[in-house]
């Protein structure tokens, strides 16, 4: 019971509220080390809670600090929270809100992709817990819009995709404006060697926490492997959407920015309301995508690996795998967005025979082989496009026995020059009987007169 983790009764009252009785494995290993102030290495699989882990002690070991003052002084920022992208950093900074709705601690979020104006007001005002990508936080620190320098708690959550999109310089510039007094966290679905160099850098004697195997998918999530010639994937992904009916969804992963916007424009023809979510949308555009995904407007979200950190959709019963990762720890992270919490899911990868050395990444990784079958491909019908009217017939103005021939027999007549042609053939070429030399005469300039 979360009852008992000593966590205050608002905390709980919040938690309540959510539904929640009962913490997850995560949650039960790594909340007492941090309310006992330890700096912590936790690992756990997308989808165990891993988000309410640290927010729950964060907020816990911050109650002393809430303030109901007006005051942008009595908030300077005492938390942060560093997330490689902006989706993972929104849904983090939704559970602070959701966790602190009854607790006098404001938070806020800061990500790159929108004018940074627009964050300012939120950071003027004072905020105890700051949710940031790396990139933008830095940003506003060259503008002065923000303190580090009274931070007591930093979390670096997904460390290892932070590595691997190469945000390693911009945390160790981070690190030098934080005090060197504080309590650090690390939590991750996996985590890589590297990780513990990170963690010699930024952690004093971490305890360590895992509560899954390094490296693993939900059991809850069904996982299948079909084989398929690339030029067919699209027929077999839309008859897997239409079998399972256009309500419902369905979250699709792509290796490419440009197969993801095509893919999506493609399903849209075929009449299955998609839309893509990816690198070179706008911050508004990806929000409006996923925001009209949880409303269940349309069917298929189409997604790079930008995406599949971070997206907590309640219930995705399907995950496809429309091309496999690079990177096979990124496959535990994609079909992480469904199973989650307990609940039941599926996973299918569309294989075809350049991905399968990717495949075999991914097994040796999970430690367990797929069996492949051969999908059956039957062609996708193409919906009418709706702007278009159909095209009346045209009317008949004679009756062939019922046959309309195929086309007029002047079409099939061999070309007879018109007679003004021929008359304009015979006719001698205009000025044709003035020498050449005259032209050539023309064209040269005149010699200059001597001075």
């Amino acid at each position: 019971m979360f009852s008992s983790l000593n966590l205050d009764a608002q905390i709980l009252r919040a938690i309540e509220e959510e539904g929640y009785t009962e913490p997850t494995p995560i949650q039960a290993q790594a909340i007492p080390h941090v309310l006992a102030g330890r700096d912590l290495m936790a690992m756990a699989q997308t989808g165990t809670g891993k988000t309410a882990a640290f927010t729950l002690p964060l907020l816990q070991r911050l109650l002393p600090h809430a303030s109901t003052s007006t005051s942008p002084a009595r908030h300077p920022i005492r938390a942060l929270i560093l997330a490689p992208t902006r989706e993972l950093a929104i849904q983090v900074e939704k559970s602070v809100e959701t966790y602190s709705r009854h607790v006098a601690l404001r938070s806020t979020v800061v990500f790159g992709g929108i004018d940074i104006k627009t964050q300012k007001p939120a950071l003027a005002k004072g905020v105890e817990i700051l949710v940031a990508t790396p990139g933008r936080l830095l940003d506003h620190v060259e503008s002065r819009n923000l303190m580090l320098n009274q931070v007591q708690i930093l979390i670096l959550d997904e460390a290892d995709r932070m590595l691997d999109m190469g945000f390693m310089p911009d945390l160790k510039r981070i690190l030098t404006l934080l005090p060197k007094q504080r309590q650090t966290l690390l939590f991750s679905a996996t985590f890589s060697d590297d990780i513990k160099k990170l963690a010699q850098d930024f952690l004093a004697n971490p305890i360590t926490v895992e509560a899954e195997r390094r490296n693993t998918a939900a059991e809850t999530v069904t996982q299948s492997v079909l084989m398929v010639d690339h030029d067919n994937k699209f027929d077999v992904l839309a008859d897997l959407i239409r079998s399972r009916g256009l309500g419902s969804q369905v979250l699709v992963f792509t290796r490419t920015k440009l197969t993801a916007a095509q893919l999506a424009r493609k399903l849209e023809r075929v009449g299955i309301p998609s839309d893509a979510i990816h690198g070179d949308k706008t911050q508004q555009e990806r929000i409006n995508a996923l925001d009209a995904f949880k409303a269940n407007k349309i069917t298929a979200l189409v997604a790079t690996d930008v995406a599949a950190r971070g997206l907590d959709i309640d219930q995705l019963p399907l995950v496809v795998n429309y091309e496999l990762p690079t990177n096979a720890e990124d496959y535990v992270h994609r079909i992480g967005r469904t199973g989650r919490a307990g609940a039941s899911g599926e996973a299918i990868s569309l294989v075809d025979g350049e991905e399968e050395r990717r495949l075999v990444e991914i097994e040796k990784l999970l430690k367990r082989e797929f069996p492949r079958e051969r999908a059956a491909v039957s062609v996708a019908p193409r919906a009418a496009p709706s702007h278009r009217p159909a095209r009346a017939a045209a009317p008949s103005h004679a009756h062939t026995h019922g046959k309309k021939p195929a086309a007029d027999d002047w079409f099939m007549k061999p070309y007879v020059p018109s007679p003004s042609a021929t008359k304009a053939e015979e006719q001698p070429a205009f000025c044709q009987d003035k020498p050449k030399k005259q032209l050539a005469a023309l064209l040269c300039r005149p010699p200059e007169k001597s001075q």
